[in-house]
């Protein structure tokens, strides 16, 4: 089922997510079905649960449609089941990133240039891997989301002051998206 996702200024992207309780695979198995079938009607490369209004250590990502810009995504798809960052480069690196729950609005963000990231799969079978380029990247933003934290909060304090208005915008509602949004 497609669910809406939850615009910035709603509550449940700046709460930290509890982590998924692995005992309720059946409901964990229905969410990352509902998580998927938004995310590719957003159109979107990644989604974490608290965007669509699940405070949940659980999050996709899926960069088979970044192909043609980045041909080593070609099968790349991900589902993380509370996952945590158990290392991470100290070398660093600069993207531009956008957001589902921050529509229109793209802005350069610094981060790690890889990280080991350790978390259960769709199998739930626990995992160990080291994310580099723009995999590395997809992740570190939806961990962010489980954490409380939006991509506008690592931008340059000049960036966020000639963003502003549009982000009080969208925390209002007004904004258009070609998905279905929510405020809560």
């Amino acid at each position: 089922m497609k669910l809406p996702i939850f615009l910035y200024g709603s509550h449940v992207l700046r709460e930290p997510a509890a982590e998924a309780d692995l005992e309720k695979k059946d409901d964990i198995r229905a969410l990352i079905a509902d998580m998927k079938e938004t995310l590719a009607s957003a159109d979107g490369c990644g989604l974490a649960a608290p965007q669509v209004g699940v405070p949940t250590r659980i999050l996709i990502v899926d960069g088979r449609e970044l192909v043609d810009a980045y041909p080593y995504l070609k099968d790349f798809t991900r589902v993380m089941i509370n996952p945590v960052v158990v290392e991470e480069s100290s070398r660093t690196c600069e993207y531009s990133e956008g957001c589902l729950s921050v529509p229109g609005i793209y802005a350069d963000v610094r981060r790690p240039e890889s990280i080991r990231v350790e978390y259960f799969n769709d199998n739930f079978e626990k995992v160990s891997e080291t994310f580099d380029k723009f995999a590395c990247r997809m992740i570190q933003h939806e961990l962010d989301h489980l954490d409380g934290r939006i991509f506008v909060d690592r931008v340059a304090p000049i960036r966020k002051k000639m963003i502003a208005k549009k982000l009080l915008n969208i925390s209002r509602g007004k904004v258009s998206a070609r998905y279905k949004t929510k405020l809560d």
